[in-house]
C-alpha cells in the first residue's frame, strides 16, 4: 500500500512539473497591482517624460498595465495638470498623452529619486507567493531524464546515478575532484534535467525602491502560447510576468561577497538583483570554489542561512532588510578537498559530495574516438595505444576526460600548421603532449 501511495505521489508531482506554468492573472485596477496608487503616478510620469508623446495602447504595452489600471492614473495626472490629451480620435485607446510644463518639473523630481522608467514591478509579496508556487522542489528527475540529458556523453553510471537523486532532492550539490576531470562539464550538463517553466517579474518593488530582476542574459522567455494561462484561469495573464525556462546562473572565481548583495547603482538609483534571486527556481553553478579573490571561508558562511532555511536576507542602501526565497539548487563545483574548504557543520547542508576523478581506460578511449569524429580527425588504435601506454603510463598521468580533447586538438592544429593531414602519429602526439603538460625547467628533460 505505501508502494502504491509513493508511485501516486510521484506522478502527481510530474504532472506538476509539466503543467503550464501557472501566472497572476492581469490587475483590473490599481488596487489589483499591489502597488501603491501614487508610486505608479510617478512611474508613468517618468515614462511620458522620458519617451514623449505615447497613445494609451503604447502607454499600457510599456508599462505592462492593463487601460483599467492606467485610466485613473491618467485621469489624476489631468487632474494636476500634468498631462494633457494632445490627439484624439474615435476610440478612446487612440488618444496620445504628454506631460505639461509643471508634469515635466515632477517628473525631474520623480528621476531624482529614481530614474527607472520600466515595465511596473510586483509587489514583494506577489513574488515570493509566485517563488513558492513553482517551486525547483516540484521537479522530478528520473533515469530517462539522465540518459537524455547525457546522451552521447561518457560518464561513469554511478555518478550519473548521485547527480539524478541529488536534483530530486532540491538540495546543494558539492562537486569535487582533480583539475580536468570533468566537473564543470557535467555541471553544465546539469541543465538538461531542469523540467517545467517558470515566471519571472521584470522587477519587485521593495518600500518604494525597485530591484530589476529580469535579465535577458539568465533568462530565456518562452514563446507565448495558450499554456500561459493565468492563476484563476479566467483572465489574461498579468504581463508584468515573463514566462520564461528555469534559469541557470553560473559564476566563478570572479564571484566575490558584494555580488552576493543588491547591485545598488547610485546614478540610475535602482537595484539589480544578485545571482541567486536572478536564479530563482532554478540552477546556480559556482565553479572553481576556492579560486576566488574573497576567503573561500567568508563565501561559504555567506551561504549558511540560505542552504539551510530557503531563505536569503538582503538589505537597501537604507538599511531596510528583507526576506526572499532561495529556491535554488546550488551546484558547488572544487578542485579542492572539501575538509581544506569548509568544516563539517558547513559540508552537513550540502545534500550530496559527488566526487568526480579519473576515468577507466575503456571511457577514455570511447571520449578518444568522439572527439576524432568530432575534429575531423582519423581515428587510430595504434595511436591511442601509444598515447596511453607510451606517455600516460610511463609518466603516472591520471586518465581525465579532458586531455583526449585537448590533446587531438593540438594535433589538429599542428597539422594545419603543418600542411599535412591530421593523423594520430607518434610524432604529432608527443609534440602536443609536450606542449600540454607545464614542465619543471629545474630538472633535466
Amino acid at each position: 500500500m505505501m508502494m502504491s501511495t509513493r508511485n501516486i505521489w510521484r506522478e502527481e508531482v510530474a504532472e506538476a512539473s509539466q503543467a503550464p506554468t501557472l501566472i497572476p492573472p492581469q490587475p483590473r485596477n490599481v488596487g489589483d497591482t499591489g502597488l501603491n496608487f501614487l508610486f505608479q503616478v510617478e512611474l508613468l510620469t517618468k515614462v511620458l517624460f522620458m519617451r514623449g508623446q505615447l497613445r494609451l495602447v503604447e502607454i499600457a504595452d510599456h508599462l505592462k498595465l492593463s487601460i483599467g489600471v492606467l485610466e485613473p492614473l491618467l485621469a489624476f495626472l489631468r487632474t494636476e495638470r500634468l498631462c494633457e490629451v494632445s490627439r484624439s480620435s474615435g476610440t478612446d485607446t487612440s488618444t496620445s498623452y504628454t506631460l505639461t510644463d509643471l508634469g515635466r518639473l515632477r517628473a525631474e523630481d520623480f528621476l531624482q529619486k529614481s530614474q527607472y522608467a520600466g515595465p511596473a514591478p510586483v509587489s514583494l509579496e506577489d513574488y515570493i507567493r509566485q517563488i513558492q508556487q513553482q517551486s525547483v522542489s516540484n521537479m522530478v528527475v528520473t533515469h530517462d531524464d539522465i540518459v537524455k540529458a547525457f546522451e552521447g556523453i561518457v560518464v561513469k553510471e554511478n555518478i550519473l546515478k548521485q547527480f539524478g537523486a541529488a536534483m530530486n532532492s532540491g538540495r546543494a550539490i558539492f562537486v569535487y575532484g582533480p583539475a580536468g576531470s570533468g566537473k564543470s562539464f557535467i555541471s553544465e550538463h546539469l541543465v538538461g534535467l531542469l523540467s517545467g517553466d517558470v515566471a519571472v517579474p521584470y522587477a519587485v518593488v521593495v518600500d518604494e525602491a525597485i530591484i530589476q530582476v529580469f535579465d535577458p542574459l539568465v533568462h530565456r522567455p518562452v514563446p507565448q502560447t495558450e499554456a500561459n494561462i493565468s492563476l484563476d484561469g479566467k483572465r489574461a495573464c498579468d504581463p508584468r510576468w515573463v514566462r520564461c525556462h528555469r534559469p541557470v546562473v553560473t559564476t566563478g572565481g570572479e564571484l566575490t561577497l558584494p555580488m552576493l548583495d543588491l547591485d545598488f547603482d547610485t546614478s540610475t538609483r535602482f537595484y539589480q538583483a544578485p545571482p541567486q534571486v536572478k536564479a530563482n527556481n532554478g540552477l546556480l553553478i559556482i565553479d572553481d570554489l576556492g579560486r576566488q579573490l574573497t576567503p573561500v571561508l567568508s563565501l561559504l558562511n555567506r551561504w549558511i542561512v540560505p542552504l539551510d532555511r530557503h531563505v536569503d536576507y538582503l538589505a537597501l542602501h537604507t538599511g531596510k532588510k528583507f526576506m526572499v526565497p532561495f529556491d535554488v539548487i546550488v551546484v558547488f563545483s572544487t578542485n579542492m578537498k572539501p575538509q581544506d574548504l569548509a568544516d563539517e557543520a558547513f559540508l552537513r547542508r550540502l545534500g550530496y559530495k559527488i566526487y568526480v576523478g579519473a576515468l577507466e581506460e575503456q571511457d577514455y578511449r570511447n571520449i578518444a574516438r568522439q572527439v576524432c569524429t568530432e575534429m575531423d580527425v582519423p581515428f587510430s588504435e595504434d595511436g591511442l595505444d601509444y598515447l596511453l601506454q607510451e606517455l600516460h603510463h610511463k609518466e603516472g598521468r591520471p586518465l581525465f576526460a579532458c586531455i583526449p580533447r585537448d590533446i587531438i586538438g593540438q594535433v589538429r592544429d599542428i597539422a594545419r600548421y603543418s600542411n599535412k593531414p591530421p593523423e594520430m602519429t607518434p610524432e604529432f602526439l608527443d609534440w602536443a603532449w609536450s606542449n600540454y603538460f607545464a614542465r619543471d625547467y629545474e630538472k633535466p628533460t
